[in-house]
């Protein structure tokens, strides 16, 4: 059989192998079960690939806008099986989001945007209120298009450079990136993750994550798609309100592979209770994957203990790392094999430098070695000296995954793609990651740009923002954001942080001043600095990517700018209130 060189080519090689195999499935809310098999998956590709072979050149971008569901993978399939490269976007949830998804649409140069008929009811609305928001677009609702369209479908000959997908990085709406995945890179990618993890048939994946999202989509969608197995997935905002679906699913499902970023592990820990899990058998789950944030080991420990009497066994736990630049994996450790840690002394990883110390309570979690022919160098990202094991610096890494560059910025392309090692080794990748390696164990951070530097010490954001939110029940878990403030020349640490929303009708000045003076005195004493300010928010208001990262410089700008959505106290309420009558 011919090896293909896209994933459309696969899902052809599935549909012939295992026909009525279930492809996917998706939950809805209301508990309706949504299928496809592999032959009515390829059917519907067919369909909406005849259409856009009409409407669009071979290499033009389109974007994909859709609600969770199965419409969304029908339509990134049919871009590959046609040559369009595809561009995958949030919903629409609200105006805010505008802004965005006009800077992707002109900066990939799309015209087209694929949607759904409910999809784009609910996105027009929005539009409406800001029409001039938007370039000029043509709105293609796929799930309409008629099953006929298929025999105009002509399979192009594609080749694996060319591009599959843009997948737009999290940052700043006026600046959007969007990292070229080409054919190629998604098949070795797919290729590495399954080997990685063990995965063959008798795996079954279940996901919450977002589906144009990296993880989301090269982890739950195509990786199922490439081996040949089932997915059972549903809407990230299913899981938020509401966790233990995810744990029920992968319990139902007796889904052996599944996993997010730590938050979500968090959140499961802090908000499932013993009631909820009655019935709950968690056995099935060998891999539970925990990537695209830092990997915390006291989190880790925490889910061992809520959930391991409920068959969870805590060699599932699978920390890893990569990002979009790489498609999506870059490192992982063996399929059930114990989660590596490494007890470190925190001054001298300020210093950065990792020295071991058994009753250090810094707890540093191994993200496994590089996979698929990638290869992993850490280096000075000031010199592009590489550096030694146990030496803390930017980690750089080449191999068949990293994808081809940022689309239409050469410049950033070089200086980001091409890098070179002070020795002229290259060229490489700079992830903008800080890490280490030990004993061929590689080590995540921080990230080099949200580094908290106080008096010449390397602090990471992500610590600081841990011991805030676990330092007081009022502030919620992961809602804290750390970052500096320059002050003739001093740097000033300043936390945002939420606060819980059953508190908020019952905050007033005691609270505040009991919260502030808490986090202050635990701030000082586990990390030896002073917290300048600590700025209480509402819920769900903290600025993050579509991935739940944490977006530190966005917010330190809303900071400066006063633009925070602070929570006042029942004092000060009533006090402007007096103001304004």
């Amino acid at each position: 059989m011919t090896q293909p060189v896209t994933l459309y080519g696969v899902l052809e090689q599935q549909a012939q192998t295992c026909p009525d195999a279930t492809a996917y499935v998706f939950l809805e809310s209301g508990g309706e079960q949504r299928r496809r098999s592999f032959t009515q998956l390829l059917a519907r590709v067919q369909a909406i690939a005849g259409v856009l072979q009409r409407t669009l050149a071979r290499g033009e971008r389109a974007l994909l806008m859709y609600q969770p569901g199965l419409e969304f993978i029908e339509a990134m399939l049919a871009c590959f099986a046609s040559g369009v490269v595809a561009v995958p976007v949030p919903p629409l949830q609200n105006r805010r989001m505008l802004p965005r998804l006009s800077a992707v649409a002109k900066d990939s140069g799309s015209n087209v945007l694929l949607t759904a008929r409910a999809t784009e009811q609910a996105a027009r609305s929005l539009v409406s209120t800001q029409p001039l928001s938007l370039p000029a677009l043509r709105w293609i609702q796929t799930d309409v298009i008629a099953m006929e369209h298929a025999v105009d479908f002509r399979k192009p000959s594609l080749s694996c450079d060319e591009f599959a997908f843009l997948q737009y990085t999290s940052g700043s709406t006026g600046d959007p990136k969007g990292v070229m995945v080409s054919h190629g890179n998604l098949l070795h990618n797919e290729a590495a993750i399954q080997t990685a993890f063990g995965h063959d048939k008798s795996t079954v994946f279940v996901g919450w994550l977002p589906l144009y999202h990296d993880m989301g989509l090269v982890g739950n969608v195509f990786q199922p798609l490439y081996v040949g197995i089932p997915s059972v997935l549903f809407a990230p905002m299913t899981f938020l309100t509401s966790p233990v679906t995810w744990l029920k699913a992968i319990s139902e499902w007796r889904a052996t592979t599944s996993g997010g970023p730590s938050f979500a592990y968090e959140l499961c820990v802090q908000r499932v209770n013993e009631a909820d899990m009655r019935g709950v058998d968690l056995s099935s789950w060998k891999i539970a994957f925990n990537g695209a944030e830092p990997v915390k080991a006291h989190v880790i420990d925490a889910f061992i203990r809520k959930f391991g009497r409920f068959g969870f066994r805590p060699e599932a736990f699978y920390p890893c790392y990569g990002m979009a630049e790489t498609t999506l994996f870059l490192t992982g450790g063996r399929p059930t094999a114990p989660v590596v840690r490494l007890a470190v002394d925190a001054e001298q990883l300020g210093a950065n430098r990792a020295v071991p110390r058994a009753s250090s309570p810094t707890v540093l979690i191994g993200c496994g070695h590089p996979r698929g022919d990638h290869h992993v160098q850490v280096v000075s990202p000031e010199t592009g000296e590489p550096l030694p094991d146990g030496q803390v610096g930017e980690i750089w890494t080449a191999g068949p995954s990293v994808a081809q560059g940022y689309w239409g910025k050469p410049e950033l392309t070089q200086a980001v793609f091409q890098a070179r090692t002070s020795n002229g080794r290259g060229p490489y990748l700079r992830t903008g990651d800080l890490g280490f390696l030990r004993q061929g164990e590689l080590y995540i951070t921080g990230r080099l740009k949200d580094l908290v530097i106080v008096r010449g010490q390397n602090h990471y954001p992500s610590d600081i923002e841990s011991t805030v939110y676990q330092s007081h029940e009022a502030l919620r878990e992961n809602g804290a954001a750390a970052f500096t403030i320059e002050n003739d020349g001093d740097a000033r640490l300043t936390v945002v942080a939420e606060i819980r929303r059953a508190v908020i009708a019952k905050l007033d000045e005691a609270l505040r001043r009991t919260i502030t003076s808490t986090v202050r005195k635990v701030v000082s004493d586990v990390h030896g600095l002073r917290l300048h300010d600590l700025v209480l928010i509402k819920p769900a208001t903290l600025p993050t990517t579509s991935s739940g990262k944490i977006r530190r410089n966005y917010c330190r700008e809303l900071y400066l700018k006063g633009e925070l959505d602070r929570v006042e106290t029942r004092e000060n309420e009533e006090a402007a209130g007096a103001v304004a009558a």
